[in-house]
C-alpha cells in the first residue's frame, strides 16, 4: 500500500516515519537585531544571510530549497516600473491631425450639452470688448482663458504664416487649428501645415469640403472658380467652417486691419452672429513687417511663398504675386470683381 504522506516543515514531502527531531530555537533568534546564524563572512558563490545582518520583525525569509517558477513574458507586458494607462481617447497633444469632412454639424470642440447659449455667448463678447478696448495681444488671449476652455476655443490659419497658432498655443496648449483643405493649395502651404503640426503644441483639424474637386467639377463644371468664384468659396471654404465651428465657443482668426479696406475696422473681439460665437482677432491691429518681425523672433514656421511677392496666400488658381507697395490682397482673385471670399465678411 502506498505509505501515508505528511507536509515537511519546508514544503516538502516525506513519507510518513518517524519524524527526525526538530533543531531546537536557538535564544533570541528572530528577536531584532539579533545575529543571523552565521557570523562569519560569507563564501563567494553561496547565498546566506549577510554578516551580522538584523532581520526585521516578524521576518521569515525564503525557504533554502524553495524557488520562483519560471514565468515567461507575455509581449508587450510592461516592465515592473511600466506604468499602465487608463484607456480612453488619445490625449490632445501636438503633432496630432484630424481630418473632418463636413456633412453635418460639426462634432469637433465642445458638445451641445457643455456649449453655452447663444445669448450667454453674445453677452461674453460685448464684456469683453467693453472690458479690453484696444489691449495688446497677450491681453486679448488671457481674457480669452479666463473665459473658455482649450476645448471650446479653435484657431483658424490659412497657412500663410503660424504666428498666431504659435501666440494663442502658448496659453492654450493643445488648442485645435482650422486648416481648410479646399483642395487647391499651394504644395508651400501643405508643407507649412505640416510644420505647424511637427513643431507646436497644437492639434490640426483638415476642413474638408462635402464634395472632392473632381465631384464638384462633374456636379458644377470644371474649374467653377473662374465662372463662379463666390459659389465655389462658399463650397470649398464658407460652408465647411461654419458647419465645424458649431462645435465651439470662441475663434480666434488672423484678419488684420492694414490688410484691405473691408478689414479696417476689425475689432478685437465681437459676436459672430452667422456662426453663432464669439470671434476674436487678436493682432488686429498689427502690420504686415511686425507679423515677419515676430515669426523671426520666435522661429516660427512661415509660407514660403510671402517672401516671393504673395502678402497674402489663398488657393493657387485665385492668387497672384503683388507688386511692392500694393494692397496686400490685390493678388486675390485679380481678375474679378472680388476681394473677399466670405468668411469674415
Amino acid at each position: 500500500m502506498p505509505q501515508l504522506l505528511r507536509p515537511h516543515p519546508d514544503r516538502r514531502h516525506r513519507s510518513q516515519g518517524a519524524a527526525p527531531a526538530r533543531r531546537q530555537r536557538r535564544p533570541g533568534a528572530g528577536v531584532p537585531g539579533a545575529p543571523g546564524r552565521r557570523t562569519g563572512l560569507r563564501r563567494p558563490g553561496r547565498r546566506g544571510p549577510r554578516p551580522d545582518s538584523a532581520r526585521t520583525e516578524g521576518h521569515r525569509g525564503r525557504p533554502r530549497r524553495l524557488r520562483r517558477a519560471h514565468c515567461v513574458a507575455l509581449p508587450g507586458r510592461p516592465g515592473r516600473l511600466g506604468v499602465l494607462r487608463r484607456l480612453g481617447p488619445p490625449r490632445r497633444r501636438g503633432g496630432i491631425a484630424v481630418s473632418k469632412r463636413t456633412t453635418g454639424t460639426g462634432t469637433t470642440g465642445t458638445t451641445e450639452s457643455t456649449r453655452r447659449s447663444p445669448d450667454a455667448l453674445r453677452a461674453l463678447a460685448a464684456a469683453g470688448a467693453a472690458e479690453l478696448g484696444e489691449a495688446s495681444v497677450d491681453e486679448v488671449i488671457v481674457w480669452v482663458t479666463r473665459n473658455f476652455n482649450t476645448d471650446a476655443a479653435a484657431v483658424a490659419c490659412s497657412m500663410a504664416d503660424a504666428v498666431l497658432p504659435h501666440l494663442v498655443s502658448r496659453q492654450l496648449p493643445g488648442v485645435d487649428v482650422l486648416f481648410l483643405d479646399t483642395g487647391y493649395h499651394f504644395a508651400e502651404t501643405h508643407t507649412t501645415r505640416d510644420d505647424v503640426a511637427r513643431l507646436l503644441p497644437v492639434r490640426i483639424v483638415d476642413v474638408l469640403p462635402e464634395q472632392s474637386v473632381a465631384e464638384q467639377d462633374a456636379a458644377h463644371g470644371a474649374d467653377l472658380f473662374g465662372r463662379d468664384p463666390n459659389l465655389c468659396c462658399a463650397l470649398r471654404k464658407v460652408e465647411p467652417l461654419h458647419l465645424v465651428l458649431a462645435g465651439y465657443e470662441v475663434w480666434f482668426t488672423g484678419v488684420r486691419r492694414d490688410e484691405a479696406p473691408t478689414r479696417a475696422n476689425t475689432p478685437l473681439i465681437v459676436w459672430d452672429e452667422r456662426n453663432g460665437l464669439v470671434k476674436v482677432n487678436p493682432v488686429a491691429a498689427w502690420s504686415f513687417d511686425e507679423i515677419l518681425d515676430y515669426a523671426r523672433q520666435h522661429g516660427v514656421p512661415v509660407n514660403p511663398l510671402l517672401g516671393r511677392g504673395y502678402p497674402s496666400i489663398g488657393c493657387a488658381p485665385c492668387t497672384k504675386p503683388v507688386a511692392a507697395g500694393d494692397d496686400p490682397r490685390s493678388g486675390r482673385w485679380a481678375s474679378l470683381a472680388k476681394t473677399e471670399c466670405g468668411l469674415h465678411l
